[in-house]
């Protein structure tokens, strides 16, 4: 997944919309959204990672207060990503809720919403190491992994079998200087066998992406961070990223 195997997908000049990036990962043709997400046109799946829910509810059990609007802001961007693919299925690759009593704190008009979303597709929740359990009451089905086609979505991702592997739980931010100021962005890691995504989360923080997790899994500095803009995704060598 470097640079060159990147191509912009542009929108109407004016009315400007999100543009995507589309890459091969193993024999899969897929689009990278500015929002954090990946579609896969041919089966019209979505894929979203670390969605935190609750994670403002989590907090105040513990005596921290944060206003408590992540998970109807995380549910709200969700769903203007679905409206903008209509996907046939969508696989949220684990930390789904920040803690397994997230689904039991949700309100009803956040429950509902993600009835909604889940209103006429399949959707697959993968277990994370936040929620290592099935959670009821919250529809769809639960999965360690799941094999699609030529890719397996796991929530870590496995030294192993890189192979077509779409992966999350690492949270990866890149930074990079420009114009004598340090920009950091939320950003996909690949090297064209395996994707780390974005956390797409109100509340997730970043790791990022020179720590030595990213260099255990990629083995060397060949992987490249596809940046996250207001309307496009910007393809930056890892060697040309800031380290922490």
């Amino acid at each position: 997944m470097d640079g060159s195997e990147w191509t912009q997908v542009s929108g109407d000049a004016r009315h400007p919309q999100p543009r995507g990036e589309s890459f091969r990962i193993a024999e899969a043709e897929l689009l990278a959204d500015p929002a954090g997400i990946l579609f896969w046109p041919h089966e019209r799946t979505l894929i979203v990672s670390d969605l935190h829910l609750e994670k403002g509810s989590s907090f105040a059990t513990r005596g921290t207060l944060l206003p408590p609007y992540d998970t109807a802001a995380t549910l709200a961007r969700l769903a203007a990503v679905i409206a903008r693919y209509a996907p046939r299925a969508v696989v949220a690759l684990g930390d789904n809720f920040h803690d397994g009593g997230g689904p039991a704190r949700l309100v009803n008009s956040d429950r509902a919403a993600i009835a909604s979303l889940q209103q006429g597709r399949d959707w697959i929740w993968i277990t994370g190491n936040h929620d290592p359990e099935p959670a009821d009451g919250i529809g769809g089905c639960f999965a360690d992994t799941l094999t699609l086609g030529p890719l397996v979505f796991r929530h870590r991702a496995s030294a192993r079998n890189p192979e077509g592997e779409i992966a999350g739980h690492l949270h990866p931010v890149a930074r990079v200087s420009h114009r004598g100021r340090t920009v950091s962005r939320r950003c996909f890691v690949g090297d064209g066998r395996r994707a780390v995504m974005p956390a797409f989360g109100a509340y997730t923080g970043g790791l990022c992406i020179r720590h030595r997790a990213f260099a255990e899994l990629f083995g060397s500095l060949s992987y490249t961070a596809h940046m996250l803009g207001s309307h496009q995704i910007y393809a930056i060598a890892a060697a040309r990223c800031l380290a922490a």
